[in-house]
């Protein structure tokens, strides 16, 4: 299953990632950290509400 990540430029620095199709949002310094929590919040979601 494919996920789409939104990442956008945070003013304090780093960046915020956010996924559209189960409203996971998390940041990182970087973009690749960011995806990567990105990735680990929507895998902790999906355990807990999957989608059918």
């Amino acid at each position: 299953m494919e996920f789409s990540a939104v990442i956008t430029p945070a003013a304090e620095g780093g960046y915020f990632a956010f996924n559209p199709e189960t409203g996971t949002t998390t940041q990182g310094e970087t973009i690749e950290e960011a995806l990567s929590n990105l990735r680990e919040a929507t895998e902790l979601y999906l355990e807990e509400f999957p989608m059918t």
